[in-house]
């Protein structure tokens, strides 16, 4: 009877460990910070930031402990026209001499499946505001050299004067040079840490 027990026990303290959330480093080399906003209002420009850094939480099946925490550098944004990033590093977008970098951290997921909706606080000049992005689980593998990697994607949208990014110019045929909708998206893989 005692020998039972202490299998039963050994099994239970051994289901409890593998129900635990693993936490994950975000691998920016396989990840990517991206946004899109109308330029002229009559197409779309889209850009990224090159340095970004975080973690997260995630236990398949179960959304409950999922947390997300990552860091974003505003200097290193990224549309591919270093004259239009300068602009984006001044004071009338990302003022990254006093706001270097800006923030995410979850609040909780809903959700069930493979889609999900992230919701979370979004610090950017100071200002922190709530956020929902779309989330999907992209998928999970062990690479070649043994860690445990699992993928996903967000998208979402925020109006940008929420966070006091008011530039922009009027058009004399109407309309404004930048639109306020900016689109978000993220690619994200992460490396089990524990």
């Amino acid at each position: 009877m005692r020998k039972t027990t202490i299998v039963t026990a050994v099994l239970l303290l051994t289901v409890a460990a593998a129900a635990q959330a693993a936490t994950y480093k975000i691998d920016p080399s396989h990840s990517a910070v991206s946004f899109k906003v109308r330029h002229l209002m009559i197409s779309t420009v889209r850009g990224s930031f090159d340095e970004f850094s975080g973690s997260f939480t995630y236990i398949k099946d179960n959304p409950a402990p999922w947390q997300v925490a990552a860091e974003i550098q505003t200097a290193s944004v990224n549309t591919n026209d270093s004259k239009r990033d300068d602009h984006l590093r001044t004071a009338d977008f990302f003022d990254v001499e006093k706001h270097p970098t800006m923030t995410f951290r979850s609040t909780k997921v809903t959700g069930q499946g493979e889609r999900f909706k992230l919701h979370g606080d979004l610090t950017l000049l100071g200002v922190t505001k709530p956020v929902v992005l779309d989330l999907e689980i992209t998928g999970e593998t062990v690479d070649p050299w043994g860690n445990h990697r699992v993928g996903f994607s967000a998208t979402g949208k925020l109006d940008r004067k929420e966070w006091g990014m008011t530039w922009s110019r009027a058009l004399d045929t109407g309309g404004v040079m930048v639109g306020d909708e900016v689109g978000i998206e993220l690619e994200v893989q992460g490396i089990q840490e524990s």
